[in-house]
């Protein structure tokens, strides 16, 4: 394997603060077993769970934004309302393809969050490992 720019691993800690949560509209992909688990998480009908949380766009499913760009299962007072049953693409935050393809994406990642570049050091094989859990 080709070696990684980040060898050596970077440091990251969730500081709950919100912000991959909210503001600009995005997408966060979401498949059948994540919809499930945020169902009976809630103790909800998958069918409402899909009809209430989620739309299809460019043929896949993602979980819907509220009115200001936040993602529905997010709460400013509470934080994630479904942190324990959060979906891949968020439990493997920073750590994407798109984050950490260069030194310099991963320097725009510090600068929107920050937990980014503080706390645990995470090494290269976990960053490699949550990369390829999904493509985002």
């Amino acid at each position: 394997m080709a070696e990684r720019w980040y060898q050596d691993g970077l440091r990251f800690k969730c500081t709950r603060c919100g912000k991959c949560c909210t503001g600009a509209p995005g997408f966060v992909w979401i498949n059948d077993a994540e919809i499930r688990a945020i169902a009976e998480y809630r103790a909800e009908p998958i069918e409402e769970v899909l009809g209430l949380y989620t739309r299809l766009a460019d043929g896949r499913r993602t979980l819907r934004e509220k009115a200001n760009g936040d993602c529905v299962f997010y709460d400013r007072e509470a934080g994630c309302t479904v942190y324990p049953v959060r979906p891949r693409q968020c439990r493997t935050w920073p750590f994407w393809e798109s984050t950490v393809a260069t030194p310099q994406q991963w320097q725009r990642t510090m600068q929107i969050c920050p937990g980014s570049g503080r706390g645990e050091l995470i090494s290269a094989e976990e960053i490699t490992r949550r990369i390829k859990v999904i493509k985002v």
